[in-house]
């Protein structure tokens, strides 16, 4: 089955996510594949909103390992505590950084990433994996952004 997303142009994030949220639902419906379903919302978020990479990190062997990804290719292994990825899965919260040169042990997958976000996702009180966001513009993630990334993650069973 073909699926296609409406993707709308405003410079206003809220009435992007409030689009892309309903349509990122309609996407899992029905679709037990976890491995599908990341995919397709890393690649829902990269169409709305043309970030330079989305992608997720899966815990496995108490790592965290490249899952599915929209971007240029990436850092396949994270140890815990290292890098944003890793901090935001030990301290188990967004981390939102308007610079990552500024973050103590950033991991440079690629110099071209200035700001990120990392979202943890959560089965029931353990961290299972992160959603990461970069943008190779810097302070291009706010309390929005993480209001709605939350929501989304929310979405996905694991």
């Amino acid at each position: 089955m073909a699926e296609d997303l409406t993707i709308i142009h405003s410079t206003n994030k809220q009435e992007q996510y409030q689009s892309l949220i309903p349509q990122i639902d309609a996407l899992l419906h029905g679709e037990t594949d976890l491995v599908a379903n990341l995919a397709n919302v890393a690649a829902a978020l990269k169409e709305q909103f043309k970030w330079f990479w989305v992608g997720f990190y899966l815990v496995k062997n108490n790592e965290l390992v490249l899952g599915p990804f929209q971007g240029p290719v990436a850092c396949t292994r994270i140890a815990k505590g290292k890098g944003v990825c890793g901090v935001a899965w030990e301290q188990a919260k967004t981390l939102i950084v308007p610079d990552v040169d500024a973050f103590p042990g950033h991991i440079a997958c690629s110099s071209a990433s200035r700001s990120e976000i990392v979202i943890p996702i959560f089965k029931k009180d353990e961290v299972v994996g992160v959603l990461d966001v970069d943008s190779e513009e810097l302070n291009q993630f706010d309390e929005t952004d993480a209001k709605y990334l939350e929501q989304i993650i929310k979405l996905l069973k694991f």
